[in-house]
């Protein structure tokens, strides 16, 4: 028979609503100071640009090697969490971490000073989100999961990373220098990591194996034998270079290209914040009721409007927005991907694994190639190329997500009952 994948340990009781929600809300505002610092560099990107003199592929190896790094610790870190189980420290650290990096971003003076920057920044940030998916699958009630997940991954990241951080970093950089703006950027974190550790609790250590299990030793390979991670996996990778295409290149074609001011870039990126702030609730919230699946189907293929909007909208920038608004609505269905399938397709005590695993592939094959792949090809056609990729990149997606196997306690459920009614017929 079925089962629903991340329960609490045995004999441990959940703590009370009142500090699941804080804790989610809590590890969202924290992911969303890690997106925060990571946007930074691409709204800046104009500015930065122009005064390191730096070339579309250089741009692109800037992301690369901030992805690359990323996917490094979220394999590393996520195992570390599930060896050690020590997740609130290991999360405080690489908070503090990822907020002396943006300071090094902000006094960098060569295209290798913040290659270095960037690269030291992924390895403090990649282990943050499966650390905090793994904590949110340990203490929240699972028929809430997949609601409080993408709230732990998307609300925070875009209403501070996708929305705030264009707005206000680029005026911030407008009125002081964009130096000074990565300064600001890495101030929050350091506010948030001493939150955390005053208020957030060691999760309940992960059940110890049976004794038919004792030794037993769970590896990727492990992991990509069950079917729902591979896909999720290609999904991830699919996605995040989607994600990481879009934001790399998607202001510097505004402004360069289509010749919008700097101020109106700032708020069509800040657009897509808004939708996937919303997202985080509604996309999740319906995977809930209707399942996972036929919203990971869907949504990839309403993305295709964003480029194509990007490329061909002749109006104005307002006109522009809902476009961007509707377009980014596909942001809501990674955390899907990334943790909440994932997280009810393995054993809970390998769950930071499996985590660990979906992201950082994303971050490594995606984040990483990807923006180099189409920095180059911008170079060697127009700024155009990447948009072209990330079209490409929706209608994969949707067709791959068609191979997943639903997993959503509600439809789980109703299998069940319908297998039990049909025995019993």
């Amino acid at each position: 028979m079925e089962s629903v994948q991340g329960e609490a340990p045995a004999g441990v009781k959940r703590r009370s609503a009142g500090y699941q929600m804080w804790l989610v809300g809590l590890l969202s505002i924290n992911f969303g100071i890690v997106f925060f610092d990571r946007q930074a560099i691409n709204v800046l990107m104009p500015s930065v640009q122009q005064d390191l003199s730096l070339t579309n592929t250089q741009i692109g190896l800037l992301a690369s090697a901030l992805s690359f790094t990323w996917a490094l610790a979220a394999f590393g870190i996520g195992k570390l969490s599930d060896t050690i189980g020590n997740r609130k420290m290991l999360l405080v650290l690489s908070t503090v971490g990822f907020s002396l990096c943006s300071f090094m971003s902000g006094i960098a003076t060569s295209f290798l000073f913040m290659l270095s920057a960037r690269l030291l920044m992924g390895a403090m940030e990649g282990g943050i989100m499966p650390i905090s998916h793994a904590m949110v699958a340990t203490e929240v009630d699972p028929k809430h999961r997949g609601l409080a997940q993408g709230i732990a991954q998307n609300f925070g990241s875009n209403l501070l990373g996708s929305f705030l951080a264009p707005v206000l970093l680029v005026w911030f950089a407008q009125v002081f220098g964009w130096r000074e703006a990565f300064f600001l950027a890495g101030v929050p974190g350091i506010i948030s990591a001493v939150i955390i550790w005053f208020t957030l609790k060691e999760p309940p250590a992960p059940p110890k194996p049976a004794a038919e299990h004792e030794g037993e030793k769970y590896g990727i390979m492990d992991a990509l034998k069950n079917r729902n991670v591979l896909i999720c996996v290609i999904l991830g990778v699919l996605m995040v270079s989607y994600f990481v295409t879009c934001l790399t290149f998607m202001p510097i074609y505004l402004t360069n290209v289509r010749g919008y001011s700097a101020t109106e870039m700032s708020w069509l990126i800040g657009t897509l914040g808004i939708s996937a702030t919303i997202g985080s609730f509604a996309t999740s919230g319906l995977s809930d009721l209707i399942g996972r699946r036929p919203v990971m189907i869907a949504m990839p293929l309403i993305g295709v409007i964003l480029p194509l909007g990007a490329m061909y909208w002749d109006g104005s920038a307002w006109g522009l927005a809902p476009i961007f608004f509707f377009g980014w609505g596909l942001n809501g269905i990674f955390p899907l991907f990334m943790a909440t399938v994932p997280s009810e397709s393995v054993d809970p005590r390998h769950a930071a694994t499996a985590l660990g695993l979906t992201m950082g592939s994303a971050e490594i094959l995606g984040g990483v190639f990807a923006p180099s792949i189409a920095g180059a090809a911008a170079d060697a056609t127009t700024l155009a190329a990447p948009l072209w990729i990330m079209l490409g990149l929706t209608i994969i997606s949707g067709i791959v997500a068609m191979f997943l196997t639903e997993t959503a306690p509600s439809q789980v459920r109703k299998r069940q009952q319908a297998g039990l009614a049909a025995q019993g017929q």
